[in-house]
């Protein structure tokens, strides 16, 4: 089979699928929404009803909440699996919406034509563009090239309750060589990339209780102890001078990036100032000597995320509060163990709470960090593929953020995941006016029909 005329099929069909998508992304189907239960299965049937035509042999399966659709081709070669989600976050607030969320279009701006409507970049467009890959290849063909799974989930935007039950149930139709995810997108929105590397997370709230109610600053200020100071002194504890996070045995797990991997980050002339300048800020603030990809991407966090205690509102009160408390995560990478973090922090903690005090621990989940081995071929042939469409040669990256999802195939079917995407910096996902470039569409179908060809 010609790879040129499967990529010559996708020009030519480039309207009609954006039809599709446009039709796809008319359904409301908000998975956070009871109202919207109905458009959800809407959307899950909408995709049975268009895989199906493709001769994948679909159905759209019951959960607790809303449905999953899974599909499977049977071939010869390697056991594909493709994941996404059809499900879209809510579109509050509706009035700074330029259009009808719901009523997308394609759009003329200054740097091009762009999908304007809520999902167009999370995640429908992203799903859309392997289908209408595989839609090409079998036009072409007569075929798809492999054993292909689809596993579309309804719930990845309201914390995929249904998820790992369903994956624990169905772990022998959900195994494969490979599971392809497409919710990353691009660097710097220009060049192709893998996401070999998600940071874990754990949250953490504590309150520090002194008192056992609040006192006036004037009479009892000095003798007696403020929860307050108490944790100002802990939470300042936490990151030494050259901003190492302190927690004892922190960082026993976290591997050095490899050289070959710190070269290729660097070829990516990552501009930290302008990165930092577009929030109003111009320094790096973690560890030192690192660099700002590896701040992102390979080092652990320690982040205070909220603070509360004695009085905030309007004016003036010399309270001395009864509690004080504050939230925290933190960022993980490599094999460090999120539990024995918390318990090493809690330990921390107690250490310095004086006697008058006590303090009082609330977990907020624990996820491991998600590192994928690229010295397979697979990976390196899906790199090269991606630098035969793009003009930039495609680069692993890591992902500051977490994606369960590619750690549940790891742990649950023991299938290493592949994330791939094709979404911009600029795409307002989660905000009003979300849109996805026709550019991302285009290359991204063609991008995955690469892959394919590749892989199989």
């Amino acid at each position: 089979m010609s790879l040129d005329a499967v990529l010559a099929r996708i020009d030519a069909d480039l309207p009609a699928a954006t039809d599709r998508l446009l039709e796809l992304l008319r359904i409301p189907s908000i998975s956070t929404d009871p109202a919207f239960k109905a458009d959800c299965d809407r959307a899950a049937d909408w995709l049975v009803a268009d895989l199906t035509s493709l001769g994948v042999e679909t159905s759209k399966r019951a959960t607790p909440g809303h449905p999953m659709v899974m599909g499977h081709v049977a071939g010869e070669g390697p056991h594909l699996l493709f994941y996404g989600h059809y499900d879209v976050q809510p579109v509050d607030p509706l009035e700074l919406w330029d259009r009808d969320p719901f009523d997308p279009q394609v759009e003329e701006t200054p740097k091009g034509k762009v999908i304007r409507g809520r999902g167009a970049a999370d995640d429908k467009g992203q799903l859309m563009t392997f289908i209408e890959a595989c839609r090409a290849w079998k036009a072409v063909q007569g075929t798809l090239p492999c054993r292909l799974t689809f596993f579309l989930e309804g719930e990845e935007e309201s914390g995929s309750p249904s998820l790992v039950p369903f994956m624990n149930d169905h772990k022998e139709a959900l195994s494969a060589d490979l599971a392809l995810i497409c919710d990353t997108g691009l660097f710097d929105s220009r060049v192709p990339a893998i996401t070999t590397m998600l940071r874990g997370l754990l949250g953490e709230e504590i309150t520090i209780t002194g008192p056992d109610k609040d006192l006036h600053s004037g009479m009892y200020g000095g003798a007696a102890m403020n929860p307050i100071r108490v944790l100002a002194r802990i939470l300042a504890s936490l990151h030494d001078e050259t901003g190492r996070i302190t927690v004892p045995g922190f960082y026993d797990r976290v591997p050095e990036i490899s050289d070959e991997l710190r070269a290729q980050w660097e070829g990516l002339s990552f501009d930290h100032k302008a990165f930092l300048g577009d929030v109003g800020l111009s320094e790096l603030a973690g560890e030192e000597g690192r660099s700002a990809l590896e701040m992102l991407w390979a080092r652990p966090t320690c982040e205070v995320n909220g603070i509360s205690g004695g009085y905030a509102g309007d004016g003036f009160k010399t309270v001395l509060p009864s509690k004080a408390s504050a939230k925290i995560s933190f960022r993980l990478v490599g094999s460090q163990d999120p539990l024995a973090i918390r318990e090493s922090f809690r330990a921390l903690v107690r250490g310095m709470v004086p006697p008058d005090c006590s303090v009082a621990f609330e977990g907020h989940g624990a996820s491991p960090a998600g590192s994928f081995d690229t010295t397979g071929p697979a990976f390196e042939a899906a790199r090269a593929a991606l630098s035969e469409e793009w003009p930039d040669p495609a680069a692993y990256i890591g992902c500051g953020g977490s994606i369960p999802i590619a750690g549940h195939f790891q742990q649950i079917t023991n299938t290493t995941p592949m994330l791939i995407g094709f979404g911009k910096d600029d795409d307002q996902i989660h905000s009003p006016n979300e849109k996805y470039d026709m550019e991302s569409f285009h290359k991204g179908i063609r991008s995955w029909a690469r892959i394919l060809d590749a892989l199989t």
